[in-house]
């Protein structure tokens, strides 16, 4: 139980590191990611009026019935893209990536390149 613990809280204290210097701005805002054991969830943030600009996650109407998908890493690939649409729409263009404490590996460089392959700067 303590290992689980700990391995939580040492990805709190690099979030925490990570957001002291990473903020989202109404140009540029914060492409935030957080993922669970069986979802994944993305959000685009201006820190500044402390508004979500787009969301989306695995948990999401279009994604769950536009897939018959159970590969993780897909339904990751495919919250990137649908965030970055939805962004775009919104008039967005350029983000800050923001990943939550996480290695940039698995879920969370499959959303970080679907995204980008959507269109997003980052």
């Amino acid at each position: 139980m303590t290992g689980d613990r700990n391995s939580s809280e040492a990805r709190k204290r690099r979030h925490e590191r990570v957001r002291k210097r990473v903020s989202g701005t109404a140009s540029r805002p914060r492409l935030c990611v957080f993922r669970s054991l069986k979802h994944i969830y993305a959000q685009v943030i201006d820190d500044g009026s402390g508004h979500t600009i787009a969301c989306a996650s695995t948990m999401d109407v279009d994604i769950k019935n536009g897939s018959g998908e159970k590969n993780k890493k897909k339904m990751a690939e495919l919250v990137g893209t649908l965030v970055a649409k939805r962004a775009q729409d919104k008039g967005i263009k350029q983000v800050v990536f923001d990943r939550g404490g996480y290695k940039y590996q698995g879920r969370v460089k499959g959303l970080g390149d679907a995204a980008r392959g959507a269109g997003l700067r980052f």
